[in-house]
């Protein structure tokens, strides 16, 4: 799936409405350049999810566990 978006609320708010519809066992992988929104993205994913713990950026992460969600 590719989805195009326009600004940071929208990158949040598509990971949010993401991680909200998330199941367990899906994996997700993300793939771009530096700075196309990858972290905004994830910290939407998991504020969807319902994670509140800080969230860092997946482009220097293999793995990242986060507690909750």
């Amino acid at each position: 799936m590719i989805v195009e978006t326009w600004s940071e609320q929208e990158t949040f708010d598509l990971g949010a409405q993401i991680g909200k519809n998330a199941r367990e066992g899906q994996t997700y992988t993300l793939t771009g350049d530096l700075g196309v929104g990858k972290t905004v993205f994830t910290k939407g994913m998991a504020a969807g999810l319902g994670i509140e713990e800080p969230v860092s950026s997946p482009t220097f992460t293999i793995v990242q566990v986060y507690e909750g969600g």
